[in-house]
């Protein structure tokens, strides 16, 4: 199986990679990344192609031509909530709603004849919100927002022969040390609890190998 990891230069997906090009199933992976990604010091870097985008709203005939193989997707791309306090919220929702939805398009369009079902993993967060008529009592915009790329996500994946998987983390911890603004990340994820970086990565390389049974993995499944 060949595989697209989106955000290749990214905290967690520089450890998907590191396990999927040690997986003995997945024959070749592309990073999608706006920058050269190479592979991790002890993998086989044979099965790494690197694909550069300038931006993720935008995908040339060259770029498309290197989805087209690919059997599934890990799509890492994101504002987090503690960068997107610096931000404008019209940049924040570009990078996570608009630009994923783009991206997904791409992909799904981009697939060679033979290359049927679609398996793609979206990395969302524990505290994004679905229900559009709530209010979530922090961060409440962002929650929606990225509640809101979750729905297109699997209103999109029906009508596609898109096999969808959403996974919803706490805090992703690695070796017991936590990524990113402390406070800021807690909030948002409403003290949920926490994943180290290498049960998610695994979990998710399983879900595109085996084959996406559950629409939803929330941080306990993790």
């Amino acid at each position: 199986m060949q595989l697209i990891v989106a955000g290749a230069s990214g905290y967690l997906a520089s450890e998907v990679i590191r396990q999927a090009l040690s997986h003995p199933k997945i024959t070749s992976v592309i990073a999608l990344a706006r920058r050269k990604v190479e592979a991790p010091t002890g993998t086989d870097g044979s099965k790494l192609k690197s694909v550069i985008v300038k931006d993720y709203d935008f995908y040339g005939e060259d770029v498309k031509n290197e989805l087209g193989e690919a059997g599934a997707c890990i799509w890492t791309v994101a504002v987090t909530p503690s960068k997107s306090k610096s931000m404008d919220f019209d940049t924040v929702r570009k990078v996570c709603l608009e630009d994923t939805m783009l991206g997904l398009k791409t992909i799904s369009e981009a697939r060679r004849e033979g290359v049927e079902s679609l398996r793609f993993v979206y990395v969302s967060g524990a505290a994004a919100e679905r229900d559009q008529s709530k209010k979530p009592s922090w961060m409440p915009e962002y929650s929606l927002m990225r509640g809101e790329t979750e729905n297109r996500i699997l209103d999109f994946a029906k009508n596609h022969n898109i096999s969808p998987c959403i996974v919803k983390p706490g805090l992703i911890t690695n070796g017991g040390i936590l990524k990113g603004a402390f406070a800021m990340v807690m909030k948002w994820t409403g003290m949920v609890g926490s994943v180290s970086i290498q049960d998610i990565a695994a979990v998710m390389l399983e879900d595109v190998v085996q084959g996406i049974n559950v629409e939803t993995l929330e941080n306990e499944d993790l």
